[in-house]
């Protein structure tokens, strides 16, 4: 009678187990469906950039041989823009062969702590030049003292970078006598379990978004731009989850967008 009592008093503990089990079973079999789909989708890539490199090379033959023929004038200029309309469309195509494999491959982080003011401000002079040639001004705001975090550098950046571009791009389009501004920002805050983190603004005085765009916005492939991918806004959000962070956008139309990022703060462990 004990033991039928205490069999029957274990029961919901050990259904709860079993529940736990066949649900980190399935985890296990999606997460094994997605790396099997994740390699041949890179595969399927890479053999597509073969061909495409052999028809821009053959395109820019040819377009050397037609410099060569004896044509008259008209029609060596009309069979020379067809082979550059060929070679834009090729290298285009490799571009976003390039931005999928980026977004699709496997994510190997190089974790060290490291100091977001000063990774800030290195992307900073870095792309200076860029925003004054798009006649956009770039400033920092930087928190006081050091906010570390452990970061692959080299992804953050790329992420980061990924945001200051849609920010330009975004003010390209606003007319001439509208303020173009792009602020990188730093500070500290907490995320929803009081853990401190450290933070990054990408504020911009572009035209802002649509509301109806703003839960679309890391869908991959979705853009509103024309010529973009859609793949570098899905790029940095994954990037940063990687890290154990998360990226928020605040917009309003006609007032410009903040994109924050929020990695968790370093902390040592205690020697």
């Amino acid at each position: 009678m004990g033991l039928a009592l205490a069999a029957l008093a274990a029961w919901p503990i050990v259904r709860i187990a079993l529940r736990r089990a066949r649900l980190a079973e399935r985890r296990a079999n999606a997460s094994q469906r997605l790396a099997e789909v994740g390699a041949m989708t890179s595969g399927l890539a890479h053999e597509i950039r073969n061909p495409l490199s052999t028809i821009g090379l053959n395109a820019q033959l040819l377009s050397e041989a037609i410099d060569e023929l004896p044509l008259a004038p008209e029609e060596q200029g009309r069979l020379t823009r067809r082979i550059a309309s060929l070679r834009r469309e090729t290298e285009r195509l490799k571009g976003i062969l390039e931005d999928f494999l980026r977004y699709a491959g496997e994510l190997r982080l190089d974790r060290h702590p490291a100091d977001l003011n000063l990774l800030t401000d290195e992307l900073a002079d870095f792309f200076a030049p860029q925003a004054q040639a798009q006649s956009v001004r770039l400033r920092t705001e930087l928190a006081p003292g050091e906010l570390s975090a452990e970061l692959d550098s080299k992804h953050v950046k790329q992420a980061i970078l990924n945001l200051v571009l849609n920010a330009v791009q975004a003010m390209a389009s606003q007319p001439a006598d509208r303020p173009r501004e792009l602020i990188l920002r730093t500070g500290r805050g907490v995320d929803e379990t009081k853990a401190t983190t450290v933070e990054l603004h990408v504020i911009d005085t572009g035209p802002g978004i649509a509301a109806e765009n703003l839960a679309r916005l890391f869908t991959p492939y979705f853009t509103t731009k024309s010529g973009g991918t859609g793949l570098g806004l899905p790029t940095a959000r994954r990037i940063i989850e990687a890290h154990g962070g998360r990226i928020d956008v605040f917009s309003e139309p006609g007032k410009g967008t903040d994109f924050r990022i929020s990695l968790p703060a370093y902390v040592p462990h205690p020697a």
